[in-house]
């Protein structure tokens, strides 16, 4: 660190600028791209449209009239961009978020009619004149009744919500009372849309229903679309493919099998070969998708299959259609690949880091990517290589010193490899003795990599004189099916032989001191210092910090993903008690011994928040020392500025207490 520098810091990460997805013109030289800023101050965010050049040249701001003016999208003919909004506009507010397009060079933008249901992910047809978008409405009522149905409900004096659905709330809100995703059709020009679904027992997904759930046709013709084939819905469900024909609305079933998975549609240029993602699930719940291809004649087949990589949404068609790109991750990073389906071989396009997004035309490639070094970027690839598109934040982070990283390899469980990735703090000096953080990622099937994480942010912790540690443990994805499906049964035994491997890793580097040893994690990694807790010997570790953490299995069944557990666990609660209570932390209270900051918040329906509020009050009752931070307003992350602040003071200053950082 030097004179002019400082170290990375809460307010400073909250200063920069949030790049999103970006949409590519069709003649390449343009990308449009959602920019979110933050104020401290306000304790609000703003989202923008900026136009950045593929070519050269400085980014424009294209929007300021909204607060959140977000998924912007390229029209096929490049004359309009669309964009979702909740805007005033013609004496008229904007309840629910509406479809707005924008000349590229600027103007007022337009309100593309006004769906009572509002406006949610939405494609564009090859012609430009129309738009598909997904809308959640009352499926017992007609098009032209929707609106007096959402005047209705809200007028309604009854606070209650009433279900008899299995799926009834996901992440941090619940599934709208009464009503299901409908795909629907707007023409651009004059504002009318169509409900595709109207009167059937269609929908999409429930689950955050994404551009990624269905697809249009090059001829504008049809629309391919992933759906829950059960009467009724449930997050694990096995879905299948269909297609809708948009003028007459008759549906076919592409493909259907009990034993498989199948999502994330996309048409080739031609129309003839659908690219789609399929995961054998007869064969295990964590069985990874594939890259599959359906032809006109109703046959299908797994490219890669033979691929130790995981294919992730979305699908992207190269120009000749002979190849299908996709992000997938490799030991910890994640890359943009082309595979190629003739010999079905994968090849590197762009190596992360992080590939966040991409957008591909007219031979031009725009990636959206980060490592620990640096928050979210834009660059292009083309012919003439690589070169980075905008400069937003550069200026910010010259401010501020950062810590080097490093990946090293640890022998843990089994004997196998374990990756583990260090953070070193920015005036890092090995002839002096060091605290040390782990950080324990969630999931489990996630996994630490070289990315920035926007709530739990690598430099931040370095910043404050740690070196953080992060254990892509048995059970983390990117490391092979059977890495990943491993642990499934007995949670916790091979996690906690990694975590502690990485722990006598750094005991023997002269640097270390092992006085100051502590772990920290959210969600699984939450699950896993809860469960350090009752299994590793007082003193090991100094303190915990335990966000989110999973605490009680059998009282997990209040969570929006309570049918995963049976499968992750081995076992229902009711049917095998002993084996459940094994894996879970709550059991082994007795043992509970570290002080532990206990942080969660109660919008948190993946872990509800009396998981935290039962493991505080059991650390309370065995006298442990124990410190709780709820938030009443936040969900599994913590998404507002001041609450941040907050969670990174309380963080810092739990530690402070049991290992202090002295540098």
């Amino acid at each position: 660190m030097n004179d002019k520098t400082k170290a990375f810091d809460v307010d400073a990460l909250w200063a920069l600028d949030r790049i999103g997805e970006p949409s590519l013109c069709p003649d390449g030289s343009q990308a449009v791209a959602a920019v979110t800023r933050h104020s401290m101050d306000s304790n609000k965010a703003q989202s923008s449209l900026w136009l950045f050049s593929t070519l050269g040249g400085e980014p424009r701001r294209l929007t300021e009239a909204g607060e959140k003016d977000g998924n912007p999208q390229w029209s096929p003919t490049g004359e309009l961009i669309a964009f979702t909004a909740k805007r005033d506009q013609g004496g008229e507010h904007d309840e629910e978020p509406q479809l707005y397009v924008i000349a590229p060079d600027g103007g007022e933008a337009r309100r593309v009619g006004s769906v009572p249901t509002g406006v949610e992910a939405f494609k564009w047809f090859s012609d430009g004149r129309r738009i598909a978008f997904v809308s959640w409405v009352w499926p017992d009522r007609k098009a032209a009744e929707q609106g007096q149905a959402l005047r209705d409900f809200k007028a309604r004096m009854e606070t209650a919500y009433v279900t008899d659905e299995a799926l009834y709330r996901f992440w941090d809100h619940h599934i709208p009372m009464g009503r299901v995703p409908h795909l629907h059709v707007m023409d651009v020009g004059t504002g009318k849309a169509r409900d595709l679904f109207e009167g059937t027992a269609l929908e999409l997904s429930r689950a955050e229903p994404d551009v990624n759930s269905f697809d249009i046709a090059p001829d504008g013709r049809r629309i391919a679309f992933a759906f829950d084939t059960a009467a009724e819905k449930k997050l694990d469900n096995r879905y299948a493919l269909a297609e809708i024909d948009v003028r007459t609305r008759r549906v076919q079933t592409l493909l259907q099998d009990g034993a498989w998975q199948f999502a994330a549609p996309r048409y080739s240029h031609s129309g003839a070969h659908l690219a789609f993602l399929a995961s054998h699930q007869a064969l295990g719940h964590n069985q990874p998708d594939r890259l599959a291809v359906l032809d006109q004649r109703g046959n299908w087949a797994v490219f890669s299959g033979d691929w130790v990589h995981e294919v992730s949404a979305p699908l992207r068609w190269a120009e000749d259609d002979q190849a299908v790109l996709f992000a997938a991750e490799d030991r910890g990073r994640r890359h943009l690949w082309q595979f190629a389906l003739g010999d079905c071989r994968a090849d590197l396009v762009f190596e992360g880091g992080h590939v966040g997004s991409f957008a591909l035309a007219a031979g031009f490639t725009v990636v959206n990517h980060d490592g620990v070094q640096f928050p979210p970027r834009l660059s292009v690839l083309d012919v003439d290589g690589l070169r980075r598109m905008e400069s937003l934040n550069d200026e910010r982070l010259a401010a501020h010193s950062f810590g080097r990283h490093e990946e090293v390899t640890i022998t843990g469980a089994r004997g196998d490899d374990v990756q583990m990735w260090l953070i070193y703090p920015p005036n890092f000096d090995p002839k002096k003795k060091w605290p040390v953080m782990h950080v324990i990622h969630g999931g489990p099937h996630t996994a630490f990599g070289d990315s920035w994480h926007w709530r739990w942010n690598h430099q931040v912790f370095a910043g404050q004189s740690y070196v953080v540690a992060c254990v892509n443990y048995h059970g983390s994805s990117s490391f092979g099916h059977e890495f990943l499906d491993c642990i499934t049964g007995h949670w916790g035994e091979y996690e906690l032989q990694d975590v502690e491997a990485g722990t006598d890793w750094l005991l023997q580097k002269r640097w270390v001191d092992r006085k100051r040893i502590v772990a920290t994690g959210g969600s699984y990694g939450g699950y896993m210092v809860a469960w350090m807790n009752g299994h590793v010997k007082p003193g090991r570790y100094q303190a915990y910090v335990c966000h989110a953490g999973c605490y009680d299995w059998q009282a997990m069944y209040a969570d929006d993903a309570y049918s995963w557990h049976r499968k992750e666990l081995g076992a229902a609660y009711w049917d095998d008690p002993a084996k459940v209570a094994a894996q879970s932390p709550h059991a082994f209270a007795q043992h509970f011994n570290t002080p532990t900051l206990v942080i969660h918040g109660a919008m948190d329906y993946r872990v509800p928040d009396a998981q935290g509020l039962a493991y505080y009050n059991t650390l309370k009752s065995l006298d442990v020392p124990a410190r709780l931070v709820w938030f009443p307003d936040e969900n599994h992350w913590v998404l507002k500025p001041r609450n941040s602040r907050l969670w990174y003071g309380e963080f810092f200053a739990w530690l402070a207490r049991f290992a202090p950082s002295k540098h």
